[in-house]
C-alpha cells in the first residue's frame, strides 16, 4: 500500500510538471519579486519629492502651481496601497499607473521650471537631488521592464495549452501589465542639463527697462 501511494504521488508530480503547474509557480514568484522592486523604486522616488520641493521653493516660491502639482501628485501616490494583491486587480492597477504617471509628469514640469533659475541650478543640494532623481528614474525603468517581461511570460503560460487547463483548475488568471498611451514618455528619465541657462524673468524685465 505504501509503495502504491509513493507511486501515485510520483505520478501526480510528473503530471503537474507536464501540465505547466511548476512553470506557473515559478512565473508567479518572479512576478512578485519584480513587483516588489517596482514598488521599492517608486517609493525611492516619492521619498525624494519633499526635499526637492523645499529646495526649489527656496529659489522659486512663485512657482506655486508647479510645486503644488508635485505635492498633490505625491500625496495621490501615497494614498494607494501597492500590495501584492493590487496586481491581481486590473482597476486598482490602472489607478496605480495613473497616479505614478501623474507624479512623473509633475516632476518633469518642475525640472523644466528649474531651468529658469540659475541660482537654483547651481545649488549643491538641488544638483544632488536632481542626480538622485535621474538615477531613480533609470532604476524604475529597469524594474518596470523586468516586471513587464515576467507578466508576459506568466500570461503566456496561463493562456497556452495544456497549461491553461492547470491555470483554470488552480484559479490562475492573467495579470495586468504596464500599458498606457504615453508609456514611452512616462518611462523616459528626466533630462538633466547643466548647460547655459536661459535668461531669468528678472533679467528680461531689466533689459526691457533699458
Amino acid at each position: 500500500m505504501r509503495k502504491f501511494r509513493t507511486f501515485l504521488a510520483a505520478l501526480i508530480v510528473l503530471s503537474l510538471t507536464g501540465c505547466g503547474y511548476n512553470t506557473l509557480q515559478s512565473n508567479d514568484e518572479q512576478i512578485k519579486a519584480s513587483w516588489s522592486e517596482v514598488v521599492n523604486q517608486y517609493q525611492r522616488r516619492a521619498d525624494l519629492v519633499p526635499n526637492l520641493v523645499n529646495t526649489v521653493k527656496g529659489y522659486a516660491a512663485q512657482e506655486k502651481s508647479v510645486l503644488l502639482g508635485v505635492t498633490n501628485a505625491r500625496a495621490k501616490v501615497g494614498s494607494i496601497q501597492a500590495t501584492p494583491e493590487l496586481i491581481n486587480n486590473p482597476e486598482a492597477f490602472a489607478k496605480f499607473q495613473a497616479a505614478q504617471g501623474e507624479l512623473s509628469g509633475a516632476l518633469s514640469r518642475l525640472l523644466v521650471v528649474s531651468e529658469n533659475y540659475p541660482q537654483l541650478k547651481s545649488d549643491a543640494n538641488f544638483r544632488d537631488l536632481q542626480a538622485q532623481l535621474e538615477g531613480t528614474e533609470n532604476r524604475i525603468t529597469v524594474a518596470r521592464n523586468r516586471y513587464i517581461k515576467a507578466v508576459q511570460e506568466f500570461n503566456v503560460t496561463v493562456r497556452s495549452f495544456p497549461s491553461n487547463l492547470t491555470a483554470m483548475a488552480f484559479g490562475y488568471k492573467t495579470k495586468a501589465n504596464f500599458a498606457v498611451e504615453n508609456e514611452k514618455e512616462i518611462s523616459r528619465p528626466p533630462t538633466v542639463d547643466f548647460g547655459t541657462a536661459p535668461a531669468t524673468p528678472q533679467s528680461k524685465a531689466q533689459g526691457a527697462a533699458q
